[in-house]
C-alpha cells in the first residue's frame, strides 16, 4: 500500500486539475439547452476512465442521458465491487446568488466552488483516483470492480433502473458502493448506513364550483381552505405522533447499540436550533433529535395554497384549495402500503360537503445496511486509515432510490462512503467540497480497496 499512498500524495495538485476540469462542464441533466453539453461530459468520463488504466469501457445509449459502464474483472477469487456515482448537476439557479461562476471552479479558504462539486463529480472521482494509483502502480486492483456512472441522477434516474433490472448477471456484485452522502461534520468521519423512504402526495380539494363572494356565501358552505387545514392538523397530535391507523405497525426499532452509536456524536441541540432559527426544537416524543431526522417516520405538509394571495384585500371564499404531503419512511415501511394507508384515512375523514382528489407523485423504500457486514467494515477500517480517526456511525434522513434498486434486483449490499460535509450548500448557490475531504477520501477509498480484499480472506 505505501507505494500506492506515495501515489497519491504526490499527484494531489494533478487531481484537482483534473477535478476542476470535470466540474467546468455544463451537466446539467433537466435542462434541453444542455444535452450536448451533459453528452461531452458522458465522454469525458468515458475516456478518463479508458486513460486511468480501465480497458473495458462502454458508452451506453439511453432515452436519454448516456451510462458508462466499465469493468475490471482481473481478481479472482476477490469481492466484487459495483461502484456508482453520476456525472450530472443541478441547475445554477438563481444565478445571482454565486459569489464565482457555478462552472468557473474556485479555491477559497479549502474548499473548490462549482456545481456539482460535492453532488457528485467530486465525491466520484476521489474513487476514479484511487483506482488510477493502482492501475499506475501495480497494473491491477485487489478487488473486482464494476462502474456505473450516468446522468440522470438529478432528474430520477428515470433509464438506470430499467438497464439495472436487463442487466443483472452484468452488474453482478457483492458490494455497491456509493459516495453521494455526507459525513457528519468535518473532522468527524462518519459511515452512513441507513437511508429513509418516501411516500409523497398532492391533495386537491373542492367546495363550491366557483370563488364565491364571502360577504355573500360566507357561512353558507364549507370553506375548502378551512377544511382542509383541519383535515391537515389532524394527521398529528401534539406530541408529534402521526395519526394515520396503522402508520406504525411495520416501524423497525431502533436497536440498543444503534441509539448509543447516535449518543456519540457531537449533536448540540441549542446549536442545531440556533442554525435553524428556532427558539426550540419539535418532533416526536420519546426519542431524541438525531433519531427523530435519522430512523423515524414523518408526516410533513410541503406546500399548501388557495383562494386570494395577492397583495392587497379580495373577500373570497375560495372554490378550491392544495397541498403537497410527504411521509418519510423507515425499516421495514413499505411505500405502497403507506399510501394504501393514507389513501384510506383521508377518505374517511374527509367532509361530506367537499370533494378530495389524491395524486401519488413519488414513492421509495428506505434502505439499511447491516453495519456487521463485511463492506461496512472495510469502510470503517479504511476511513481510520484515510482521515485518521475512527468513525462513528449515521443514518441521513433523505433517500436515495437507487440504493434499494441495486438492493432489490441485485441482492447486494450498498456501502455509503460520503465525504461531503453537511454546509457544501448541494442543489444550492456556492456548492463546494472540502479539498482535504478530497484528498482524504482518495486515500480512503484505496485503503477500502485493500481492506476489503483482506478482510475477504477470512470469510
Amino acid at each position: 500500500m505505501n507505494n500506492i499512498i506515495s501515489y497519491i500524495e504526490e499527484n494531489k495538485n494533478r487531481y484537482v486539475e483534473e477535478l476542476s476540469d470535470f466540474l467546468r462542464m455544463e451537466s446539467i441533466s433537466s435542462s434541453p439547452q444542455h444535452k450536448d453539453e451533459t453528452r461531452r461530459c458522458a465522454h469525458w468520463v468515458e475516456t478518463h476512465l479508458r486513460d486511468m488504466g480501465i480497458e473495458n469501457v462502454e458508452f451506453i445509449e439511453t432515452e436519454g442521458h448516456p451510462i458508462i459502464y466499465a469493468e475490471w474483472m482481473g481478481a479472482p477469487g476477490k469481492p466484487t465491487v459495483l461502484l456508482y456515482g453520476h456525472y450530472d448537476v443541478q441547475p445554477v439557479d438563481p444565478i445571482e446568488l454565486w459569489t464565482t461562476g457555478p462552472f468557473e471552479p474556485t479555491i477559497r479558504n479549502g474548499d473548490i466552488y462549482a456545481r456539482g462539486s460535492t453532488d457528485d463529480k467530486g465525491q466520484v472521482f476521489t474513487h476514479f483516483k484511487s483506482v488510477e494509483a493502482y492501475m499506475k502502480q501495480n497494473g491491477s486492483l485487489p478487488v473486482n470492480l464494476k462502474m456505473v456512472i450516468e446522468g440522470e441522477e438529478e432528474i430520477g434516474s428515470a433509464n438506470l433502473e430499467k438497464f439495472v433490472r436487463e442487466n443483472k448477471e452484468k452488474l453482478k456484485s457483492d458490494i455497491v458502493l456509493i459516495s453521494d452522502t455526507a459525513m457528519y461534520a468535518k473532522g468527524v468521519p462518519t459511515i452512513c448506513y441507513g437511508l429513509r423512504g418516501l411516500s409523497y402526495f398532492q391533495i386537491d380539494m373542492t367546495g363550491p364550483n366557483r370563488d364565491l363572494h364571502s360577504g355573500s356565501f360566507g357561512g353558507a358552505v364549507q370553506n375548502p381552505a378551512q377544511g382542509l387545514a383541519e383535515m391537515l392538523a389532524s394527521l398529528k397530535d401534539k406530541n408529534g405522533k402521526i395519526r394515520i391507523p396503522g402508520f406504525y405497525e411495520d416501524v423497525r426499532k431502533l436497536t440498543k447499540k444503534e441509539r448509543e452509536a447516535f449518543a456519540k456524536l457531537p449533536f448540540k441541540e441549542r446549536k442545531y436550533a440556533k442554525q435553524l432559527g428556532v427558539k426550540e426544537l419539535f418532533g416526536e416524543k420519546g426519542y431524541s433529535t438525531l433519531e427523530r431526522v435519522w430512523a423515524r417516520p414523518t408526516f410533513e405538509i410541503n406546500g399548501m395554497w388557495s383562494g386570494f394571495t395577492g397583495e392587497g384585500a379580495k373577500t373570497v371564499l375560495p372554490s378550491k384549495a392544495h397541498a403537497k404531503v410527504s411521509m418519510r419512511l423507515v425499516p421495514d415501511q413499505n411505500p405502497n402500503k403507506i399510501a394504501r394507508l393514507f389513501k384510506k384515512h383521508i377518505k374517511e375523514i374527509t367532509p361530506e360537503n367537499v370533494t378530495v382528489e389524491l395524486t401519488q407523485m413519488h414513492g421509495a423504500k428506505p434502505a439499511l445496511a447491516p453495519i456487521d457486514s463485511l463492506g461496512v467494515q472495510a469502510a470503517a477500517e479504511a476511513l481510520k486509515k484515510g482521515f485518521g480517526k475512527k468513525p462513528l456511525l449515521q443514518r441521513e434522513g433523505g433517500s436515495i432510490p437507487i440504493v434499494v434498486t441495486f438492493q432489490q434486483f441485485l441482492k447486494t449490499t450498498p456501502v455509503l462512503l460520503g465525504f461531503g460535509l453537511p454546509d457544501d450548500n448541494p442543489h444550492s448557490p456556492d456548492e463546494h467540497f472540502n479539498l482535504d475531504n478530497f484528498h482524504n477520501g482518495i486515500k480512503t477509498s484505496a485503503y477500502f480497496f485493500d481492506t476489503l480484499a483482506s478482510m475477504s480472506n477470512g470469510r
